[in-house]
């Protein structure tokens, strides 16, 4: 289970690799993509609170990348945080998350990208529920979800 103080280690020290790595142009995601999800994706966007498809969907599953479906997060750890954005306290693997420091909108904080396509997906907080005391705060439109 990862904890804040790992997190802070890969931000800061490097990420573990990932298990492939997909890159494609600017020109070949916007083929792929919709206009909001190149925007919150490619160009470090966010949504509104509250306004995601996926913030109040807890069916079973997995929320994959939209980018490069690599699977991010498993719906049995998602929760509700009533911070407008799906929460979840752990990503599937270890390595499918890169952590970036983030010191934007004058304030440090953490941005989680897809570590396979570095698909921009939100930020992670340490004011999660326990054990691990996480959240990582995700933009709907950066993932589908898989109920397979």
């Amino acid at each position: 289970m990862l904890t804040w103080k790992e997190v802070i280690h890969f931000a800061t020290k490097g990420n573990p690799p990932p298990d492939k790595t997909v890159q494609k142009s600017d020109k070949e995601w916007k083929a792929q993509l919709t206009q909001k999800q190149f925007r919150i994706t490619r160009l470090k966007g966010t949504e509104r609170p509250h306004s995601g498809e996926l913030c109040s969907i807890y069916d079973e599953g997995q929320y994959n990348c939209v980018c490069c479906n690599t699977p991010l997060f498993d719906s049995t750890i998602k929760f509700e945080s009533s911070s407008g954005w799906p929460s979840f306290t752990q990503p599937i693997k270890e390595n499918a998350i890169k952590y970036i420091k983030d010191t934007t909108m004058g304030m440090i904080r953490v941005e989680v990208l897809c570590n396979t396509c570095d698909a921009h997906l939100g930020h992670i907080f340490p004011d999660g529920p326990a054990p691990s005391g996480l959240r990582y705060c995700i933009n709907s439109e950066s993932m589908v979800l898989d109920k397979k």
